[in-house]
C-alpha cells in the first residue's frame, strides 16, 4: 500500500511540473528572423536615441506584433536595372504630404503564390553610393492588418542581380509610432494585388 501511495504521488508530482508540450526549436533562418525582431523589441523600448517610440509610451511598450515566420515568402527576386540613361529622379508622396525625391535604381522581378509580380527599387537622391535598395510596397493587407501606409524592406545590393526578397522582414515606418516622422509612401506601381502576410503588422484590437 505503501508503494502505490509513493508511485501515485510521484504521478502527482510530474503532473504540476509540466507545462504542456515543448515548443518545436526554431530551425537557424527562423532563429535568425526572431532574434532579429528581440533586437528591435529592445531597441525600441530602451534605446533614447533611437527608439521611434515616444518617451511616456515605452514603460508600456510590450513589443511589435508580428505574422508567424513563413519561408515561403522568402523569394528570389531578379532586379532589372534603369541603365537606359541617367539616373531617373522621381517625387514619392509622405506621410507629411511633403514629396521626397529619390533615385530609382530598376525593378525587381518575384515570383509568390505562383503569381508573377514586380516592385520598383530606390535609393536615396542624397546617398553617397548604391549599397542598398530601399522597396517600399503596400498590399491587401495595407489597412487592415497592417499600416495604410505601407511597410518597408531594404536590401543590400548585389553584383549579380539577384535578390532574396524576403517578407518576413518587411517592417512598419517610423511614422506609424510617432507623427513627428516624416515617411514614404509607397508609389502606386509598388501596390501589390495580394495579402502579403509576413513581416511587421498592427496588433491586435485589445
Amino acid at each position: 500500500m505503501r508503494l502505490r501511495s509513493l508511485i501515485a504521488i510521484a504521478c502527482v508530482l510530474c503532473v504540476c511540473c509540466t507545462s504542456g508540450p515543448r515548443a518545436p526549436e526554431l530551425g537557424p533562418y527562423e532563429k535568425q528572423i526572431q532574434d532579429g525582431r528581440n533586437a528591435k523589441n529592445a531597441m525600441f523600448k530602451n534605446d533614447v536615441r533611437e527608439s521611434p517610440i515616444p518617451v511616456p509610451e515605452r514603460v508600456t511598450f510590450e513589443g511589435l506584433s508580428y505574422y508567424p515566420i513563413d519561408p515561403a515568402y522568402r523569394l528570389p527576386a531578379l532586379l532589372k536595372e534603369d541603365k537606359s540613361g541617367p539616373p531617373l529622379t522621381i517625387e514619392l508622396q509622405t506621410s507629411a504630404n511633403v514629396p521626397r525625391k529619390m533615385r530609382r535604381v530598376g525593378t525587381l522581378a518575384f515570383t509568390l503564390q505562383g503569381l508573377p509580380y514586380t516592385l520598383l527599387a530606390f535609393n536615396d537622391i542624397d546617398a553617397a553610393d548604391l549599397k542598398r535598395l530601399f522597396v517600399p510596397f503596400g498590399d491587401l493587407t495595407s489597412g487592415r492588418e497592417t499600416y495604410g501606409g505601407g511597410r518597408y524592406i531594404e536590401l543590400d545590393r548585389t553584383p549579380t542581380g539577384f535578390y532574396d526578397l524576403d517578407f518576413n522582414r518587411a517592417y512598419h515606418p517610423y511614422c506609424l509610432y510617432n507623427p513627428s516622422f516624416e515617411c514614404p509612401v509607397p508609389p502606386r506601381e509598388n501596390r501589390l494585388l495580394v495579402a502579403v502576410l509576413a513581416g511587421e503588422k498592427l496588433p491586435a484590437p485589445k
